[in-house]
C-alpha cells in the first residue's frame, strides 16, 4: 500500500505517508501508534462535504490532516502546530 486505502467504514494509512509528514521513520510511526503517542481521528463530511473524510493524526505538538474521497484518494494535505497541555 502507498497512501490511503478504504475498506468498508475503515481507512488504512501507509506508515510511509505519516513518516514523511512527521519527519520520522516508518518504524517510529508504527512504534508510536502502538504506544499511543500518535493518535488519529476520522470524521465524515456532511452536506456539501458528503463523500469526503477528514483524517487527522496528532504527534506531540504537530498534526497532519488529510482530506480524502470515498476511495481514499488524498484531495488535500496539511501539517500544522497544535497546542499541547
Amino acid at each position: 500500500m502507498t497512501g490511503i486505502e478504504r475498506a468498508g467504514p475503515d481507512f488504512s494509512v501507509d506508515a510511509a505517508l505519516l513518516a514523511e509528514a512527521f519527519g520520522v521513520t516508518q518504524a517510529q510511526v508504527q512504534q508510536e501508534m502502538r504506544a499511543g503517542s500518535i493518535t488519529s481521528r476520522c470524521e465524515a463530511g456532511v452536506e456539501e462535504d458528503a463523500g469526503r473524510w477528514r483524517l487527522t493524526f496528532h504527534r506531540g505538538d504537530r498534526a497532519v490532516r488529510f482530506i480524502v474521497d470515498d476511495a481514499g484518494q488524498v484531495l488535500t494535505r496539511a501539517s500544522f502546530p497544535i497546542r499541547t497541555g
